[in-house]
């Protein structure tokens, strides 16, 4: 990975690690809303690629009241370019998890899952609407993937072998 002085302009606002972190922050509380034990870290680097791709968030977002299995297998577009996205973010995922971890805004239970702490993030989704869509359609994927329970489930489905 680059030094942030030498990464393009579009890259450092785009995947900057405090956005991504924030995005992340908000799948992690969709998670626990439904599962209290917390997030497996192999789940959280699918939020990324799911949350920062347009055509993705919009498909979700507009299926939000339908399962995520379901919404994938009537949109497989979903799945396109899914497993190569997931490997070209999984640097800024780590990178944000980083700055995540240095301010303390989750922790890691016994079982090795990470938990938010409460009032490290700011409870207000805002934010231009580009924003404030990835935040809500992060804690909906964070919901979903505790709704589901199997991260084999998960990594099958959008066609990546765990």
């Amino acid at each position: 990975m680059k030094r942030w002085d030498q990464r393009p302009f579009e890259v450092r606002n785009l995947f900057n690690p405090a956005f991504c972190g924030l995005i992340l922050f908000r799948a992690m509380q969709g998670y626990e809303e439904e599962n209290v034990d917390g997030m497996p870290f192999s789940l959280l680097l699918l939020v990324l690629p799911l949350c920062l791709h347009k055509d993705s968030r919009e498909v979700i977002a507009h299926n939000s009241r339908s399962y995520l299995l379901r919404t994938v297998e009537k949109n497989p577009s979903l799945l396109v370019g899914f497993a190569d996205r997931t490997s070209d973010l999984m640097p800024f995922a780590f990178e944000a998890l980083g700055l995540l971890m240095e301010h303390g805004c989750f922790s890691l239970s016994e079982s090795g899952r990470m938990k938010t702490v409460p009032d490290k993030v700011r409870k207000s989704v805002t934010g231009t609407i580009e924003s404030i869509s990835c935040q809500r359609v992060a804690r909906i994927i964070g919901k979903e993937f505790a709704r589901i329970a199997d991260r084999v489930t998960v990594y099958t489905t959008f066609g990546i072998r765990p």
